[in-house]
C-alpha cells in the first residue's frame, strides 16, 4: 500500500481518516468525523432485567461487579456528551469503561449509577488535518497494533496483552515490550478529545494538544499518565511522535518491527536454593542497572522474570528483541548469560525462536479466553530505581516458599527504563523517569471461595517486601512509588499503608499538585472520581 492510498484508509468502523477537522486550527475544536459513527447504532441503554445486563456488567476481573441503574453503550462523542449531561442533571454518579481490565472496583463501585461502555468506539485511523493517528478509547491494543501495522507499518510502545482497551491504558501512561526503545505510549501522545463538565453542569467535548500555545494544553498533560476517570471521558486520542515532521504517516510514529526474537527459559523450583534464587533476582536487577540509560545499546532488549510460588513449580525468564536490530541475537545471549551467571541452574526448558512481530503482539493466547474470562485476581506493584535490597530479596524468597501461597501466585519483574527515562519527570504526568524495573505481585484464581486466602497471601507478600517503608514502595534510593494503571486500592487504606504517604503521592509524586490544579479547572464539580482519583485541591 503506498502513502497516498494509506492517507485515506478507513478503520473497521468506517471513520474517514482525513474527513475533515473543520476547525482544526481552532483550539478545542471537535473534529467533524467525531460524529461519523454508524447512525444505526447507539446509544443503547441496558437496565437490570434486560437479558444483556449481566453479560455486560463485569469487566475482566470477576471479583467486581457493580449494580448500576443502567449501562449506556455509546458509539460517538455526541452520545457521550448526552449521557454525561443526563447523569449530571439527575445527580447520578457516572463511571467509564473501555476494555474492562480494571484491577480494582473503580468502575464497579456501588455508588456508580450509570456505567458508560465505550467498547463500541473502537476506530483507528489517520487524521490528515492533525497529522496524527486517531484512536478511539474502545479499541483494544491488538486492534491498534493491527491497524497501524497494516495501514502504515508503524506502531506504539504499548502493552503485550491484546485485549486491553486503549482508553485506560493510554491515560495511565502505557508501556510494553518496545518501551525501553521508544518510551511510554504517552511520549507519543499528541492530543486528546475529552468530554468534560463545566461548573454549571454543562457537558461538552474539548480537544487538547501538546502544542505550546494551546490554551487547553494542561488537559492534554493530565492525560499523559494521570490515569483514567479523573478529568472527563476521553473519546479520542491522537498519536504522533515528538519531532516527527512531514505528512507521510509512515514517518510519524515508530516503525513497527517485522520479526521478534524470543528466548524463553524455565528453571525448576526443585533445584532452587535461597542462594541461587537470590542470585538470579540480583543478576536481573544488576543487568538493568547497567543497561537502562537512554541510548543504551541494549535498550532494545525487553526482559521479564516471573518467579511463581514454589507450589507453581517454575521460575521463568523471557527475553525479546526486534530480530532485525544489529547484533540482536548476541544481545539476547548476553542478557540471558548475565541473568543466569553464577547460579549453576540447569533449565528444564530453553527455547529460542523468531516469530512475526504482529503475531506476537496480537495472538490472543494471554489467558483471556474461554474459562479464563471467569478469573479473579489481585495485583500490586512498585517501581524500582535499582535492584532490591538484601532484606527485600529475603522477603521475596520467604513469601514465594511459604505454606500459604498458591501455584498461581507470583512475582513479575518487568524491564523498563531506556528511552522511557529520556523524558523529564514534569514533561508528562508520569513522574517516575529514572526507574529500571516494575515489580508486580499477583495472584490469579477462579473460585470465589478462594478470595480470602489469595488476597491474604499477596497482601502479606507486598507488605513484607516494603516493611521498612510502611508496607508500600515509598520513593527513595530503591523504590519509586507505583504505576497508576496497576490500580491498588490498598494504597489508600491505612490498614495496608502505614507510611503516611498518600496513594496519590505514591502514584504521581511531585506531579500531583499540578494534577489537582487541572482537576479543579476541568472537573470543578468532581463528577469523575473513584477510590484512587486525583482529588480537588481542597480535599487534599
Amino acid at each position: 500500500m503506498n502513502d497516498e492510498s494509506t492517507n485515506a484508509a478507513l478503520s473497521r468502523r468506517g471513520l474517514l481518516a482525513g474527513a475533515g477537522v473543520a476547525a482544526a486550527g481552532t483550539w478545542g475544536a471537535v473534529p467533524a468525523f467525531a460524529e461519523s459513527a454508524p447512525a444505526e447504532f447507539g446509544p443503547v441503554t441496558i437496565r437490570p432485567g434486560d437479558s444483556r445486563y449481566d453479560n455486560l456488567l463485569r469487566g475482566n476481573n470477576f471479583r467486581f461487579a457493580g449494580r448500576p441503574d443502567e449501562i449506556r453503550v455509546v458509539a460517538s462523542t455526541d452520545q457521550v456528551v448526552r449521557a454525561v449531561s443526563e447523569a449530571v442533571r439527575s445527580g447520578r454518579r457516572v463511571a467509564v469503561r473501555s476494555g474492562g481490565h480494571g484491577f480494582e472496583n473503580l468502575t464497579a463501585d456501588p455508588e456508580v449509577k450509570m456505567l458508560l461502555d465505550l467498547s463500541s468506539m473502537n476506530a483507528v485511523g489517520y487524521d490528515a488535518d492533525r497529522r496524527a493517528f486517531a484512536v478511539q478509547p474502545g479499541a483494544t491494543l491488538g486492534e491498534v497494533y493491527q491497524a497501524l501495522f497494516k495501514g502504515w507499518g508503524v506502531t506504539i510502545p504499548g502493552g503485550g496483552c491484546p485485549g486491553v482497551g486503549a482508553g485506560g491504558h493510554f491515560a495511565g501512561g502505557g508501556y510494553g515490550p518496545l518501551s525501553r526503545r521508544y518510551g511510554s505510549v504517552v511520549d507519543h501522545l499528541y492530543g486528546v478529545e475529552v468530554v468534560v463538565v463545566d461548573r454549571d453542569g454543562t457537558a461538552r467535548a474539548v480537544v487538547a494538544t501538546r502544542e505550546q500555545d494551546d490554551p487547553n494544553r494542561d488537559l492534554w498533560w493530565a492525560h499523559t499518565g494521570g490515569g483514567g476517570g479523573n478529568f472527563g471521558v476521553v473519546t479520542r486520542y491522537w498519536l504522533r511522535s515528538p519531532g516527527a515532521t512531514g505528512t507521510n504517516p509512515s514517518r510519524l510514529l515508530p516503525a513497527s518491527p517485522q520479526r521478534m526474537l524470543l528466548h524463553t527459559i524455565f528453571w525448576s523450583w526443585e533445584h532452587m536454593t535461597q542462594q541461587t534464587f537470590t542470585r538470579l533476582l540480583r543478576n536481573y536487577g544488576t543487568w538493568h542497572e547497567r543497561n537502562s540509560a537512554p541510548g543504551s545499546p541494549y535498550a532494545g532488549v525487553y526482559g521479564i522474570l516471573r518467579a511463581s510460588h514454589r507450589a507453581g513449580g517454575t521460575v521463568m525468564l523471557v527475553a525479546q528483541i526486534d530480530a532485525d536490530l544489529p547484533n540482536a541475537d548476541r544481545m539476547v545471549t548476553d542478557f540471558v548469560s548475565a541473568v543466569s551467571a553464577g547460579t549453576g541452574l540447569k533449565p528444564v526448558l530453553d527455547l529460542r525462536r523468531t516469530t512475526p512481530w504482529l503475531h506476537k503482539m496480537t495472538w490472543p493466547g494471554t489467558g483471556e479466553a474461554g474459562d479464563a474470562l471467569l478469573r479473579r485476581y489481585k495485583i500490586k506493584a512498585g517501581y524500582l530505581r535499582r535492584s532490591f535490597t538484601e532484606a527485600q530479596l529475603a522477603a521475596i524468597y520467604r513469601n514465594l516458599t511459604n505454606s500459604t501461597g498458591k501455584p498461581e501466585g507470583n512475582l513479575l519483574l518487568v524491564g523498563y527504563g531506556g528511552q522511557a527515562n529520556a523524558v523529564a519527570p514534569a514533561a508528562t504526568a508520569i513522574a517516575q523517569r529514572d526507574v529500571i524495573m516494575k515489580a508486580v505481585y499477583q495472584s490469579v484464581w477462579m473460585d470465589e471461595k478462594e478470595d480470602a486466602a489469595n488476597l491474604a497471601w499477596v497482601r502479606g507478600f507486598y507488605r513484607d517486601v516494603y516493611a521498612d517503608t510502611g508496607g508500600v514502595p515509598v520513593p527513595g534510593e530503591v523504590n519509586d512509588g507505583s504505576y497508576i494503571n496497576y490500580a491498588d486500592a490498598d494504597l489508600a487504606d491505612p490498614a495496608w499503608n502505614t507510611s503516611g504517604v498518600s496513594a496519590q503521592t505514591l502514584y504521581h509524586q511531585g506531579n500531583y499538585p499540578r494534577l489537582q490544579r487541572v482537576k479543579a479547572k476541568w472537573d470543578p464539580r468532581n463528577v469523575f472520581r473513584h477510590a484512587l482519583a486525583v482529588k480537588p485541591p481542597q480535599d487534599g
